[in-house]
């Protein structure tokens, strides 16, 4: 590709420029598709006209669509992030030979969609929150196991060529009554978790960071890496491969039914027949997977846009002086970096539904959301807009658990946004489950109990929409 970006006016020009997505064979994406409403995906699709895969570059190979039926000891469902490490660990550590199961291409769903922000977090509570929730000695355990995958990630990362950007993480105040959360966070982790957080007044932040213009302050914490995440997984991917495992791409999984504990998995080329079964779909995970998933998860559609390049003078007097990746403190979150490139990225919510998500008054929203943070960017075009479902578990954590143990049935999902990095362990550590390994952490909340179910589930979308109208008063106005 020719690395001077530049404006994709359509879906079709983005197929037609992107070495990723001009390979002949596959359907044109679908934008629409939404987990609550759509029972399958539809299966090898392009993917998402997303910055990550217009800049990757040529993708590995994987092991196409299956052909015929199969049998199989270990099925991963789903080939992103969490799929391919649980493949991954599976093959190198364990000897085994998982066959991963991809509706589209690898890395088709939230893999490729995020803001590759690699926090030292899982899930959308606050270290403070974990204490409240389930009291000290736990939290302290959960923050040590999320720690130790935090270690992991950067381990995978640092043998991958995936643009990494080592800088620690900052959560900005986007209004001044905002500051007193920051400052008891800050102290939480430095004198309960022992992490070395630093607050930053507006003119710290602005000579040292960003300039920002809606923060009143910050919350540096110096755990945190900025990757090119369909780079990252693609890594995942040939590794897994090399060990001996087999990523089917275009291979949806569209019904199963398990008899006398087998697995029968009809796919569009066949029947996978299998011993035990790992799910990791994210936020793509169809209504109609499994009974064991029904309900268990709120899709929240997140959108992101990225600038093209810019010049050392447009990045002076915006102020961009660190690549270090942010978050403000909105409950609807803004997440937004400056890039390897010198492009900037911004993401934040989008619209309810599937239906709806291509609407440009959702974009039109985030561009203004990103205009009042370094207005000198309002009229540099945007180069590359995508919107992606995040998996938001219903008590805001996710679950890495064998939830039947009558069933050889295993899913690591409910991120909340927070799975660029945790994804690694989370996948460790749902094979560590396939195989039968105990460990003292599986003890801890995440490991311990299924995704909690909600009373109200038949409504979530009404709900939702009410919801975010109290998060903008309460964020914006109150």
């Amino acid at each position: 590709m020719n690395q001077s970006i530049q404006h994709l006016s359509s879906l079709r020009d983005f197929a037609e420029q992107t070495p990723v997505s001009k390979q002949a064979g596959f359907k044109r994406y679908n934008g629409q598709f939404d987990p609550l409403t759509d029972r399958v995906l539809q299966g090898n699709e392009q993917y998402a006209p997303t910055y990550w895969v217009a800049t990757v570059g040529t993708p590995p190979e994987d092991d196409g669509p299956l052909q015929g039926d199969v049998d199989a000891d270990i099925v991963i469902i789903g080939g992103g992030f969490t799929g391919l490490s649980t493949a991954l660990t599976l093959a190198e550590q364990f000897g085994a030979a998982p066959l991963v199961l991809e509706a589209n291409r690898s890395a088709w769903g939230c893999t490729s969609r995020n803001g590759g922000q690699g926090q030292n977090a899982s899930g959308r509570l606050y270290r403070s929150q974990w204490i409240e929730k389930w009291g000290l000695d736990t939290a302290k355990r959960l923050d040590a196991e999320i720690r130790e995958g935090f270690d992991y990630f950067k381990d995978l990362v640092s043998g991958i060529a995936c643009d990494a950007q080592d800088g620690g993480h900052l959560y900005i105040a986007h209004r001044a009554k905002k500051m007193a959360f920051l400052e008891n966070e800050a102290k939480v982790m430095k004198d309960i978790f022992g992490y070395n957080t630093r607050m930053l007044s507006r003119e710290q932040l602005h000579e040292e960071y960003v300039a920002d213009q809606e923060a009143a302050g910050a919350l540096h914490e110096p755990d945190g890496v900025g990757v090119h995440p369909l780079k990252l997984a693609f890594g995942y991917l040939k590794r897994a491969r090399a060990a001996g495992a087999k990523v089917h791409t275009s291979t949806p999984v569209l019904s199963w039914e398990t008899r006398h504990g087998i697995h029968y998995l009809k796919t569009p080329y066949g029947v996978v027949k299998a011993k035990r079964v790992a799910i990791a779909t994210g936020g793509y995970t169809p209504n109609g997977l499994h009974p064991s998933l029904s309900g268990k998860i709120m899709p929240i559609l997140s959108n992101s846009i990225v600038t093209r390049p810019l010049t050392a003078a447009e990045r002076a007097e915006a102020g961009l002086h660190s690549t270090t990746f942010i978050t403000d403190t909105r409950t609807l979150r803004h997440y937004y970096r400056l890039l390897p490139d010198g492009s900037m990225q911004c993401g934040s919510r989008s619209s309810l539904t599937g239906a709806d998500a291509n609407n440009p008054v959702h974009l039109e929203r985030l561009k203004e959301g990103l205009y009042r943070k370094f207005p000198s960017l309002r009229g540099i075009p945007i180069a590359y807009s995508w919107w992606g479902w995040v998996d938001v578990s219903h008590d805001m954590m996710p679950r890495i658990v064998q939830p039947n143990p009558d069933e050889t049935i295993y899913y690591a999902i409910g991120y909340g946004g927070n799975g660029v990095s945790f994804s690694a362990m989370a996948g460790r550590r749902l094979a560590e489950r396939v195989m039968g390994v105990q460990r003292p952490q599986f003890d801890l909340p995440i490991y311990q109990s299924p995704l909690p179910s909600h009373l109200f589930r038949p409504f979530r979308r009404l709900g939702q929409a009410l919801l975010y109208r109290w998060y903008y008063l309460r964020d914006e106005v109150i």
